[in-house]
C-alpha cells in the first residue's frame, strides 16, 4: 500500500515541480510519468536507509503513510528537475 501511495505522490510531485519550474516541464503526461518513477525510486531509497514507511513491519500507520507521501512527492519532483535539466541541456 505504501508503494501505491508513493507512486501517486510522485505523480503529484512531478506535476507540482513542472508547474513551478516551467522551463523544465515535460508536459502533463511527461511530468506524471517521470514523477511516478521518481516517487518509486524515492520510496525505495528511503526504505533502504531504514527511514521509509516500507521498512516497517508492514503496518499502515500514520507515520508510514506520511513518509510515503513525502518520499514520493520529493522523489518525483527531484527526478523531474534532473530529467528536465538534461533535456534542456541537450536541446542547446
Amino acid at each position: 500500500m505504501e508503494l501505491i501511495i508513493s507512486l501517486i505522490a510522485g505523480a503529484l510531485g512531478g506535476n507540482g515541480a513542472g508547474a513551478v519550474l516551467k522551463n523544465l516541464s515535460l508536459g502533463p503526461l511527461g511530468n506524471s510519468i517521470v514523477g511516478i518513477l521518481g516517487g518509486g525510486l524515492g520510496s525505495q531509497l528511503l526504505a533502504m536507509l531504514g527511514a521509509g514507511g516500507m521498512a516497517g513491519a508492514g503496518g499502515a500507520d500514520l507515520a508510514s503513510i506520511i513518509g510515503s507521501i513525502a518520499s514520493g512527492g520529493v522523489g518525483g519532483g527531484v527526478l523531474l528537475a534532473i530529467v528536465g535539466a538534461i533535456r534542456s541541456a541537450m536541446a542547446k
